[in-house]
């Protein structure tokens, strides 16, 4: 069997969509999207993110799906193929999904604990404030969680790209998007009246979420909501993972790039938006502007207190929305492990089981590493962007070194290698393959060699704490 055919392809652009689709509807959109825009005015977050996606997110995306399938492979060789003396680039490109999913595969088993919670009968005990804190100190049963997850995780990817990856992605994309949509339509139905005899609905939390608030808008709070919305950028594009390089290299030359990442693009920013549409008027109408405050922990302590607050009907709800994280939560960390599993191939060419295997071994030892980081290994340490008073983790650790270190040391090293060394025409050429027309390719070189390569030092600085406002 030659090399290429053990990578294996998409069959077509719709599985190639909906697979980077999946990737990037995870968890980050579900649950980080809605708490960022809440905190930061709802409808001004959400014109500050449009804007983003539609350059920042655009550029970074267009770019490592191309790079993708111009090198034919994984990060971890990608780059080294485009330009030996930046091959350094595709070790952090691997590095960062090793890091990542440990600890996603972790919090994809806290949500799978809150759907079985709910699917058998302990709603009530879910709204009580210390069920999750309880849950994640405990030692067996978090690790329990983690090792079911991580195991679905490892079947859809060990079966591969088109019987595996692909077909996942056409089933529970689909049925995501329905579960999602049905929820958000839900939250707008719903009216409350608190003790003090105010009445809340769905459409006045809807008002709060999407129409833009300058009010008392200052150089500081924009500095805020504008790296608050280009890090969501990370999580919902799935950018500087190595994840779309990964898929990139899957697709076919035939396959008209343009579109597929404009429809990544749409795709991506609708489920965002419903995400918060699901969560934020809810929470509104039953907790107030107070509610929506929650931060990280508004989907395992605040949404079920609101659930609750709904009656009989709450419960279903809240089996409803626990599969609707759960499905987003398995696509994205299978695009995780993909991204690792396939740069284990082309560099060591060894088979997918061989390194599946080794990805699984790793995973599990960091993840339980991870599970026992709230009891056992339990410690306190303070990062350079935590709040104050916030003692982080292992599981803060590895997303702070990740996520906010590595994935900006990658994202603006690509755009110097892009933008200077093999030039914007390398990937220009790649996206016109066919005869295919970029519309936004002027667009394309000024975001590459000037603007985002600025915008994510800015990033990298902020999130090291050398810039703080």
């Amino acid at each position: 069997m030659n090399k290429k055919q053990t990578r294996g392809r998409f069959t077509g652009s719709l599985g190639f969509v909906l697979s980077a689709a999946g990737s990037a509807v995870g968890l980050g959109n579900i649950w980080r999207f809605p708490y960022l825009a809440a905190k930061d005015g709802g409808g001004t977050f959400l014109l500050f993110y449009l804007i983003l996606v539609l350059t920042f997110g655009f550029t970074l995306l267009t770019t490592e799906i191309a790079i993708g399938r111009k090198t034919g492979q994984s990060p971890l060789t990608a780059y080294r193929k485009l330009q030996p003396k930046m091959g350094w680039l595709g070790l952090i490109a691997c590095l960062i999904p090793m890091l990542i999913l440990p600890y996603y595969s972790v919090i994809g088993g806290w949500v799978l604990k809150y759907l079985a919670t709910y699917l058998t009968g302990g709603a009530q005990a879910a709204v009580d404030g210390n069920y999750f804190t309880g849950f994640i100190t405990s030692i067996w049963s978090p690790i329990l969680w983690f090792l079911i997850f991580l195991g679905a995780t490892l079947f859809v990817v060990y079966k591969g790209v088109d019987a595996g990856i692909e077909r996942m992605s056409k089933i529970l994309m689909p049925v995501l998007l329905v579960l999602i949509l049905c929820i958000s339509c839900f939250s707008l139905t719903l009216s409350h009246t608190d003790d003090s005899g105010v009445t809340r609905t769905g459409l006045q939390g809807l008002l709060v979420y999407v129409v833009p608030n300058f009010d008392g808008m200052t150089l500081r709070k924009f500095l805020v909501i504008l790296t608050d919305a280009m890090g969501q950028l990370f999580y919902s594009i799935s950018v500087a993972m190595g994840i779309m390089i990964t898929y990139g290299s899957y697709v076919k030359k035939e396959t008209n790039l343009v579109k597929s990442v404009n429809q990544i693009e749409i795709f991506d920013t609708v489920v965002a938006f419903l995400a918060g549409m699901m969560i934020i008027p809810a929470v509104f109408i039953f907790s107030g502007t107070e509610g929506m405050s929650a931060g990280p922990t508004l989907m395992f302590q605040s949404l079920p207190k609101v659930f609750g607050a709904m009656g009989s009907i709450g419960v279903v709800v809240g089996i409803v929305f626990f599969v609707t994280v759960a499905f987003a939560a398995l696509t994205s960390s299978v695009s995780i492990m993909e991204a690792i599993v396939s740069s284990a191939m082309d560099k060591f060419h060894i088979s997918r089981q061989k390194a599946c295997i080794a990805v699984t071994l790793i995973t599990l030892v960091m993840g339980l590493a991870v599970c026992l980081g709230y009891n056992l290994l339990y410690f306190e340490a303070v990062l350079p962007n935590t709040p104050a008073g916030k003692n982080a983790q292992i599981l803060d650790i590895l997303d702070y070194i990740s996520n906010y270190v590595m994935m900006p040391v990658l994202s603006i090293g690509t755009c110097i290698l892009v933008g200077w060394m093999i030039k914007p025409k390398a990937i220009i050429d790649e996206v016109t393959l066919g005869g295919y027309r970029f519309r936004r390719e002027k667009l394309y070189v000024v975001m590459v060699k000037f603007v985002t390569p600025l915008l994510l030092f800015f990033l990298l600085l902020q999130a090291l704490g050398i810039i703080q406002f």
